[in-house]
Parts: structure tokens; C-alpha cells; sequence
């Protein structure tokens, strides 16, 4: 379908130009959201009629989303959640959850200008974009953790999975040391210095007594 574009729309086009996309594209997303005109003499002569208005008014959105955006690009919010010893979630954080610490920090912002390629299933810092204006993107930190210690750390860049696997490395080696156990073992295989020496036997299959025995 050849629709008009009213604002710039991703890597479509800018305001006024003409494009082809797909049907079900065009019905159920860019025409019900007045994103769109159909591409008709009619539509076209109504358009022109109307640019300068139509660039006007956008070129207004696109100021106050700046003019935001200097607010809220860089904001970190801190999602304290239960996860695995691998830092797995058990659940994951969506849109719903990103828009609510946004505004706790006193940012309204609408669940349809968060954009997640898909919900996030680890703890960590990760980026997430907010368009504020189809030409106004920034981008706000989610800090997702198992408590505040742990988010207080990886606000500071330390990344806590890395050093969580590290400690328990540690933990290991110092409790191999302890035993005398080489950590390199195979599982059930014992240390040859473990290992009792065999007791000589004669023919017969008696012991034989050792000098000083």
C-alpha cells in the first residue's frame, strides 16, 4: 500500500514522503495511529494543504521531546529482583516495569515509547531505549539486581556476575588447598599422595615384616 507519511517513521521516511509498505502494516498500525494518510490524489492535495501546519506543529513535539530528553537520557532505576545463582531471573522486567521506575524518578513516560527487543531475563545494567518524538531517542539504564548492595556495585561498573564466579573459584582452590585435593581431579580420583603404600608379601601371600616393624 502507498501511504504519506505525517512523521518520520523509522527507516520509512520523513513527514510528507510517499512510500510503499504493507498492508497489514499500514491498516493496523500506521492509519489508526494517524501516523499515515493513504497515498490517494485526494489524500495528497489535503496534505499539501496542510505541511506547513502539519511541519509546524511536529517541529514543536520534536522541541518539548528534546527539551525532556536532556531530563531523562542517562537515568538509571534500580529493579531489585529474585534470580539463580547464574543471575537468571525468575520472572523477567517488561515495559510495565521500566515505565513504573521512571516514575519514581519523575519521569512520566508512556509504555508505547519504551522500546525493548524483548523482556529483560538477567540480572545486570542494560540499556533501554524511550522515544520520546520519532526523531528524539535517549536512552535510560536499568539496573537490575538482587539487592541494593549489589546495585550500588554495578552502578559503579563492577559487574557482579564475573565476580560472583570469581569468588567462587576462590572458594574452591582455598578449600582444595585445605585438603591437600588437586583441583585438577578427575571427580573420584584420588590424590596419589592419598594412596597407601602396598604392604609386601612373601610367596605365600603372608606380610612380610618390615625392619623396625
Amino acid at each position: 500500500m502507498d501511504i504519506i507519511l505525517l512523521e518520520r517513521i523509522g527507516n520509512l521516511g520523513n513527514i510528507g514522503d510517499v512510500v510503499t509498505v504493507k498492508d497489514g502494516y499500514a491498516r493496523n498500525f500506521l492509519l489508526p495511529q494517524k501516523k499515515a494518510l493513504r497515498a490517494n490524489e485526494s489524500n495528497k492535495k489535503v496534505f499539501e494543504a496542510n505541511r506547513d501546519r502539519l511541519e509546524k506543529e511536529n517541529a514543536e513535539r520534536r522541541g518539548e521531546a528534546e527539551k525532556q530528553g536532556k531530563d531523562v537520557d542517562g537515568t538509571e532505576i534500580v529493579l531489585i529482583r529474585a534470580s539463580s545463582n547464574a543471575g537468571q531471573l525468575y520472572g523477567s522486567v517488561n515495559v510495565r516495569d521500566i515505565v513504573a521506575g521512571l516514575a519514581e524518578k519523575g519521569h512520566e513516560i508512556d509504555k508505547k515509547q519504551i522500546i525493548m527487543g524483548s523482556p529483560i531475563k538477567s540480572i545486570g545494567m542494560h540499556d533501554v531505549t524511550v522515544a520520546l518524538h520519532p526523531e528524539v531517542h535517549v536512552t535510560v539504564k536499568a539496573n537490575v539486581a538482587r539487592s541494593d548492595d549489589e546495585a550500588e556495585l554495578q552502578s559503579q561498573g563492577v559487574d557482579v556476575l564475573a565476580q560472583m564466579f570469581e569468588d567462587e573459584q576462590r572458594e574452591i582452590e582455598e578449600m582444595a588447598d585445605a585438603n591437600r585435593i588437586d583441583p585438577n581431579l578427575e571427580p573420584g580420583e584420588i590424590p596419589a599422595d592419598m594412596l597407601d603404600e602396598p604392604t609386601p608379601v612373601d610367596m605365600d601371600g603372608n606380610p612380610i615384616e618390615q625392619d623396625g616393624e
